[in-house]
C-alpha cells in the first residue's frame, strides 16, 4: 500500500512533468525564430520600401537561404501551437484562474500561425519566381506587397497572443510579477505597431517599434520556458 505521502506528491510531479514540454516548446520556438531573423540579417534582406530591383536580387541570389528560412518556420508554427495549446492545459489544471485569457492567447495563437503560413508560402514563392525573371513583374510586385501585408497584419496577433499568454501564465501562478510586466509592455507595443499596418508593409519605419515588442516577447517565451522545464 503507499503511503498518503507518495499518493500526494504524485499528481503534483505529474503536473510538473506535463509542463516541461510546453516549456521546451516556448524555448524551441523563440530559439528558431531567432535563428531566423539572424538568417534574415546576415543575408541582407530587402526591407519592405527598399526597390523592387533590390528584392528581386534578393531572393534570385539567396534561394537557399530562403529555403533554411522556410524550414525554420516549418518546425516553430507547430511548437507556437503547442506552446498555446498546453500552457491553456497547464492554466486549466491549476484551477482555471487565467483561463479567459490563455483561450484568447489559444484563438490569437492559432490565427497567427495561418498568418505566418502566408508569410512563408510567399516568400517561397518569391525566390522560385525570382531566378527566371530579368526584371520585376507586376505578378512579383504584388506576391511581395501581401508578404509584406502578412508581416505587418502579423504584429497585432503577436501582441494579442503576448498580452494573452502573459495574464494566463501570471494568473495561474506560473510565473512573477515582473514577467507579467515585460508581456504586458511586449504586446502593447506590438498592438501600437499593428495600427500602422498600411505604413509598415509600404516601409515605414514604425515597424521598429512592433521588433522591439516582439524582441520582449521572445525574451518571455525564453524565460518562461526555463521556469516550466526547471520547475
Amino acid at each position: 500500500m503507499r503511503s498518503p505521502k507518495n499518493t500526494a506528491t504524485t499528481p503534483a510531479r505529474s503536473a510538473f512533468a506535463r509542463g516541461r514540454p510546453v516549456g521546451a516548446a516556448s524555448i524551441g520556438f523563440a530559439v528558431l525564430v531567432v535563428i531566423e531573423n539572424v538568417l534574415f540579417a546576415v543575408t541582407g534582406a530587402p526591407g519592405y520600401g527598399d526597390p523592387l530591383e533590390e528584392v528581386l536580387a534578393y531572393y534570385a541570389t539567396n534561394r537557399d537561404a530562403v529555403a533554411i528560412i522556410s524550414g525554420l518556420g516549418a518546425l516553430y508554427l507547430p511548437l507556437l501551437l503547442v506552446f498555446v495549446t498546453g500552457l491553456h492545459g497547464l492554466v486549466e489544471r491549476r484551477g482555471g484562474a487565467g483561463a479567459g485569457w490563455s483561450r484568447l492567447a489559444l484563438a490569437a495563437g492559432a490565427t497567427l500561425a495561418a498568418i505566418f503560413v502566408l508569410f512563408n508560402v510567399t516568400q517561397i514563392g518569391l525566390a522560385l519566381s525570382a531566378g527566371g525573371l530579368a526584371e520585376p513583374t507586376p505578378a512579383f510586385e504584388l506576391v511581395w506587397q501581401i508578404h509584406a501585408a502578412a508581416f505587418a497584419l502579423a504584429l497585432p496577433l503577436i501582441g494579442t497572443t503576448c498580452f494573452g499568454v502573459a495574464l494566463a501564465a501570471h494568473a495561474s501562478g506560473l510565473t512573477p510579477a515582473w514577467q507579467r510586466l515585460l508581456g504586458l509592455v511586449g504586446g502593447s507595443l506590438l498592438l501600437a505597431a499593428g495600427l500602422g499596418s498600411l505604413a509598415i508593409a509600404d516601409g515605414s519605419a514604425l515597424i521598429f517599434v512592433g521588433l522591439l515588442g516582439f524582441a520582449a516577447w521572445l525574451v518571455w517565451l525564453l524565460a518562461t520556458g526555463v521556469r516550466l522545464v526547471r520547475s
